[in-house]
C-alpha cells in the first residue's frame, strides 16, 4: 500500500482542478482498500474514495483527511455458457472503458453503448452510468462492497441496488449523519453480459443516425463501439491532454425529472421566451422508477437559457464549444471558477424555465 502526503490532487482528476489531500493512500488489492478505509475511520478522520477523479469537483484547499485511490485489478470469468451467456467480475480499480473495450473483443454485449466514458469500473454502479440507451444497471448482476459501518463485507445483488436515473443505493446512503461519504465502498462489480457479436438494439437515435441504421437494429460490436466513441469525440467527451473541452466531468448536470404539470410549464415558458413556432422542450418518459413523471433535457435547457457551447470562453472556466452540458477548464481554472460557472448556470436555467439543474459530479468542499 503506497502512502504520500500533502499530494495535489488536480492532475488526478478529469476537471484538473483541486488542492492537495493530506493523505493519499494508493489501494491496490481488497484487503489494501479494506484495511486503508478501516484505519481512516477508526482513527474518525474525513474520508474520500477516489476511483478515477471523472466525477468529482475538489476545493481548491483540498481535502483534509485520507484520500483512498482503488487501484486494484482483475477480471475473473464466474459463469461462461451459450444460454446464460458470461458472468464477470471486474475489481473496482480497473478503467472502465479497458473493460468495455475487451468485452467488445470478445464478443460479450451489452455495454457496447458506455464506451470512452472515463473513470473506474467501481464508480459505475454508484452513479447507474447511463448513455446512449443502456445503464450499468441493466448488466450488473452484483455489487461487492466494504460496509463501513458493520466494517464487513458485503455483495449486493443488482435488485438491491437501487437503481434509478444515475442513482443507486450506494450514492443515497451516507456513512453517518451528516456525513457526506457514502456507507459502502465498492470492491468489485459481476456483469452479466451476452454472448453475441452484434450490439444490444440501438436505442439513441443520433447513435443509429451515425450507424446508418434504423432505430432498434442491432450493429457488430466492434461498429457500435465505433460509433459511440465518435459521438463522443464530436461532443468533446473522450479524454484528450491537449484538448480543454475535455478536461471535465463529462455531462455536467443531469437531466430534469418533473412532473407532468411542470412540463406544461416549461413549455409555456420556453413558447414565452422562443415563440410560439419554435423549439420545443424535448420530454421523455422518466422510466418505470418514476411512472407518472417526464424526462427533459437538461443541455436543451441550458442552451435555450441563453449559455451556448462556449458561453463564458475564454475561461478560464467555460462551456464547452462542443456541449453544452459539459463544463470545462480552459487550462488555468479553479474550481472556484468552475463552482462559480455553474451557479450562473443554474440560477439562469431556474429564472428562464423554472427548473433547478442538480449537479452529476460529486461537490467536495464546495456548496452550490
Amino acid at each position: 500500500m503506497q502512502e504520500q502526503f500533502d499530494i495535489p490532487l488536480a492532475p488526478l482528476t478529469t476537471m484538473h482542478v483541486g488542492g492537495p489531500a493530506r493523505r493519499l493512500v494508493v489501494a491496490e488489492t481488497i484487503d489494501e482498500i479494506v484495511d486503508a478505509v478501516r484505519e481512516t475511520d477508526d482513527a474518525g478522520e474525513p474520508l474520500l474514495v477516489l476511483s478515477g477523479g471523472s466525477n468529482l469537483l475538489i476545493a481548491d484547499e483540498g481535502f483534509p483527511g485520507t484520500v483512498v485511490n482503488i487501484a486494484n485489478q482483475g477480471l475473473e470469468i464466474e459463469h461462461d455458457s451459450d444460454c446464460g451467456g458470461v458472468t464477470v467480475r471486474v475489481g473496482a480499480g480497473v478503467v472502465w472503458d479497458d473493460f468495455v473495450r475487451e468485452a467488445c473483443e470478445r464478443d460479450w454485449s451489452g455495454i457496447e453503448a458506455l464506451s470512452g466514458i472515463p473513470g473506474l469500473v467501481g464508480a459505475t454502479p454508484v452513479q447507474n452510468v447511463g448513455a446512449y440507451g443502456q445503464e450499468v444497471a441493466q448488466t450488473i448482476s452484483s455489487v461487492r462492497t466494504y460496509d463501513r459501518v458493520t466494517q464487513q463485507i458485503k455483495t449486493f445483488a443488482n435488485a438491491d441496488c437501487e437503481f434509478t436515473y444515475r442513482h443507486s443505493i450506494f450514492k443515497s446512503t451516507p456513512y453517518r449523519d451528516g456525513d457526506k461519504s457514502g456507507r459502502y465502498v465498492v470492491l468489485d462489480v459481476s456483469f452479466q453480459l451476452r454472448k453475441a457479436d452484434r450490439s444490444q438494439p440501438i436505442a439513441y437515435a443520433d447513435l443509429a443516425a451515425g450507424l446508418g441504421v434504423e432505430q432498434g437494429e442491432r450493429v457488430p460490436l466492434a461498429d457500435a463501439r465505433a460509433g459511440v466513441l465518435a459521438q463522443r469525440a464530436k461532443r468533446g467527451m473522450v479524454l484528450e491532454a491537449g484538448d480543454h473541452d475535455t478536461w471535465s466531468c463529462g455531462s455536467f448536470f443531469t437531466n430534469p425529472i418533473v412532473t407532468r404539470e411542470q412540463m406544461d410549464s416549461i413549455v409555456a415558458r420556453a413558447e414565452e421566451r422562443l415563440g410560439a413556432d419554435g423549439p420545443v422542450p424535448p420530454q421523455f418518459p422518466a422510466g418505470a422508477a418514476h411512472p407518472d413523471m417526464l424526462k427533459t433535457s437538461a443541455a436543451w435547457l441550458i442552451d435555450k437559457g441563453g449559455f451556448g457551447k462556449g458561453y463564458n470562453m475564454p475561461g478560464p472556466a467555460a462551456l464547452s464549444t462542443k456541449h453544452t452540458l459539459a463544463l470545462t477548464n480552459r487550462g488555468t481554472a479553479t474550481a472556484a471558477d468552475v463552482a462559480a460557472l455553474a451557479r450562473v448556470v443554474v440560477d439562469g436555467v431556474e429564472e428562464a424555465f423554472g427548473v433547478r439543474l442538480v449537479p452529476e459530479p460529486v461537490w467536495v468542499g464546495l456548496t452550490l
